[in-house]
């Protein structure tokens, strides 16, 4: 074979990469603008029609009955606080001791193998199985709904979403780290403690944030468990108002005014909801 056909060849190749290459480039880019531009457009939309609906009534007064002239958002708001934030002080330590488990003690074990395939079948469950799952063993049980029981459902979408995160950001954390400790005489329950979790720390952040940011907007398992309630309340054991639900129920009203409020929901709720993306970005990029 001649030399001149050999850099034909190789020539020929490198066209056809190049061509490969921009198309591959091509498809990408379509694809990244076909969704930059729905997110652009849904966060434009939530954004005129949330700031239309929004006023100080909104947080000061409890969701009105229909075709009132004042009315808000406060008993949804605040339920939503507490629901969410007991369901994440209740998740987040059983998932970060399990992924702690599955990352130190469990990696070759039968347990630590069942745990996991558990944990990524409960990661990937609908959401409303979950709802229909405590609602046939407590609100069935107690024949009530209650916050209780909304706080459990909850609990259970934040548990896969922290153990998965602790478990990759503890299997991040090289090995070496943890030789140096055990060669100084540290006992294994002290290396986890202070040196592993401590490196991982902003990584087992960032997945208690996103867990929380995903129970921020779930609807399904609250009406299966909180249920709603038109009044304010902060006791657990009966139905309590939460924001996703409120927003549910006004958005398919055929009311005007329950209409604004669903779309300031909306807003609130999206608003809430980048935050805390932003911020678990944040932790992050600090991270590395």
């Amino acid at each position: 074979m001649s030399f001149a056909s050999l850099d034909t060849g190789r020539l020929a190749l490198y066209r056809k990469r190049k061509l490969v290459n921009a198309l591959a480039l091509t498809l990408a880019l379509s694809a990244m603008a076909f969704g930059v531009f729905w997110l652009v457009w849904i966060l434009v939309e939530t954004v005129r029609l949330g700031l239309g609906g929004l006023a100080w009534s909104v947080f000061t007064e409890s969701t009105p009955p229909p075709q009132a002239e004042t009315g808000g958002l406060a008993n949804a708001i605040v339920g939503s606080a507490i629901m969410v934030s007991l369901a994440t002080l209740v998740g987040t330590p059983i998932g970060v001791m399990a992924g702690i488990y599955l990352a130190e003690y469990g990696k070759k074990t039968w347990l630590g193998a069942a745990t996991g395939f558990i944990n990524d079948i409960l990661l990937s469950a609908p959401s409303i199985v979950i709802g229909l799952f405590i609602y046939s063993a407590v609100v069935a049980t107690t024949k009530t709904f209650s916050a209780f029981a909304g706080v459990l459902a909850l609990a259970l979408i934040v548990i896969p979403v922290v153990v998965r995160t602790t478990e990759n950001m503890l299997s991040l954390i090289p090995n070496a780290l943890r030789e140096a400790a055990y060669a100084l005489g540290t006992p294994k329950w002290k290396v986890i403690g202070s040196v592993t979790l401590k490196a991982a720390r902003a990584g087992v952040v960032t997945g208690i944030l996103l867990a929380l940011a995903r129970i921020a907007g779930e609807t399904a398992p609250l009406l299966f468990t909180a249920l709603s309630n038109q009044f304010f309340t902060t006791s657990l054991g009966e139905p309590m108002a939460s924001l996703p639900v409120t927003i549910f129920k006004f958005a398919m009203s055929p009311y005007e005014n329950w209409q604004k409020l669903a779309w300031a929901g909306v807003f609130l709720i999206t608003v809430g909801v980048l935050a805390l993306n932003i911020l678990a970005r944040v932790f992050f990029r600090n991270k590395h």
